[in-house]
């Protein structure tokens, strides 16, 4: 482990926890009378306000030109987590915090699937992981007449277009500060949410009654996490990091049943079980392997 890692793990485990408590905060904002189109139009608007002190800090300590920005692939990745916030969020009406959050987690299985198109090279590890996900979903969201309900399937499309954004910003990620693109993807995100709800109503008292929910989903979620996001896995070890950010899900069920009282079902409880293990495998198999072929030694 780098010298003084864990200080920075500790706080990837903060991050986790952060994401996970957002996904019932964003139920709540819905229950308090705002779509979810205007939820997510305000809440990255707020992501985006909040690194804009963090861009005018880092730029003055750098006192460097920053490179010129890729704004057609910033603005890709935008309509991307756009489309990704959309399904997640109409999802969250039908569907639990634990159930929207380990769903969610299958991104990490369609980021390589999705990446065999740019020629991205994939081990056994990762067709492991999907069928054994696979299985989870099935006890997870299938009911007994082989249906997926609704918003579970709008979940799982969450992830295939969180996938996308994804590999969107790996191709653009080096074109500027990471953190301005992000400010600026929030911001795309954020009006295009803002068009999309248009035709939803939202009333100052929705505000009101929404804001706590709606500052910790925009503020501490998208802006505050993501900062510590990259401030922290730069410093930590990337298999120890990949667990901690796979706990996200975990919390979101801990989040969900503290806050709506949402229970799981002993059959959803396996199911989840397995969707963590498969995300596990398709995160820390190629990190095992590229121990085992430099000869470093491998934990029994």
């Amino acid at each position: 482990m780098k010298p003084r890692a864990w200080k920075y793990e500790l706080l990837l485990l903060f991050v986790s926890a952060i994401w996970g408590f957002a996904f019932p905060a964003q139920q709540i904002g819905m229950q308090q009378g705002l779509g979810p189109m205007t939820f997510n139009a305000l809440r990255f608007a707020l992501g985006a306000l909040v690194l804009v002190p963090v861009i005018l800090w880092r730029s003055k300590r750098r006192d460097a030109a920053i490179a010129k920005l890729s704004y057609p692939g910033i603005l890709m990745a935008g309509g991307f987590l756009f489309a990704a916030a959309a399904a997640q969020q109409v999802g969250l009406q039908f569907t639990s915090s634990a159930h929207s959050g380990f769903i969610t987690a299958f991104y990490i299985l369609f980021v390589p699937l999705l990446g065999r198109l740019f020629g991205h090279r994939t081990g056994r590890s990762l067709w492991a992981g999907i069928a054994i996900c696979l299985i989870g979903f099935y006890l997870l969201s299938v009911t007994g007449k082989f249906v997926v309900s609704k918003g579970d399937g709008l979940t799982l499309l969450c992830a295939v277009l969180w996938a996308c954004q994804i590999l969107t910003i790996d191709r653009i990620a080096s074109q500027g500060d990471s953190v301005r693109i992000a400010a600026l993807e929030f911001a795309v995100c954020a009006a295009l949410s803002a068009v999309a709800g248009v035709g939803e109503r939202c009333t100052w008292d929705a505000l009101r009654a929404a804001a706590v929910p709606l500052a910790y989903a925009g503020i501490m979620s998208v802006g505050v996490a993501f900062t510590l996001q990259v401030v922290c896995q730069k410093r930590c070890p990337p298999g120890p990091a990949a667990v901690i950010m796979s706990l996200e899900a975990v919390f979101a069920a801990v989040a969900g049943y503290l806050i709506l009282q949402q229970t799981l079902t002993a059959r959803a409880l396996a199911g989840c079980g397995l969707i963590l293990l498969g995300v596990l495998i398709v995160q820390l198999a190629p990190l095992w392997r590229e121990k085992t072929a430099t000869g470093a030694v491998v934990p029994q």
